[in-house]
């Protein structure tokens, strides 16, 4: 089974406001599994636009990434970030090769 990935990008206007949207979003990513092998870093945009923050989550499966982002928790957590910042956010399964 293929693993899900959530690949985001956000413009933070309010710092502090923030970390209690990350303080939040624990609950559900530890409930689906999540890992991050993204988490804000150095980066050099080389072609088209970007964001300020970068982040990479993978989760065990697809569908588990898919369930974190619709979970009560997580939509809670999203509650606390949205009027505090913007981004783009892809939900997509892993290649297998």
């Amino acid at each position: 089974m293929a693993k899900g990935y959530w690949i985001a990008r956000v413009d933070v206007h309010d710092l502090d406001v923030y970390m209690t949207y990350v303080a939040a979003n624990a609950v559900p990513f530890a409930k689906y599994g999540a890992k991050f092998l993204v988490r804000g870093g150095t980066y050099q945009t080389k072609e088209g636009s970007s964001r300020s923050r970068n982040v990479v989550i993978e989760f065990p499966s697809y569908q588990a990434a898919l369930d974190c982002y619709q979970s009560d928790e997580y939509q809670a957590a999203k509650a606390l970030r949205d009027p505090v910042s913007e981004g783009d956010l892809v939900i997509i399964e892993g290649y297998e090769g």
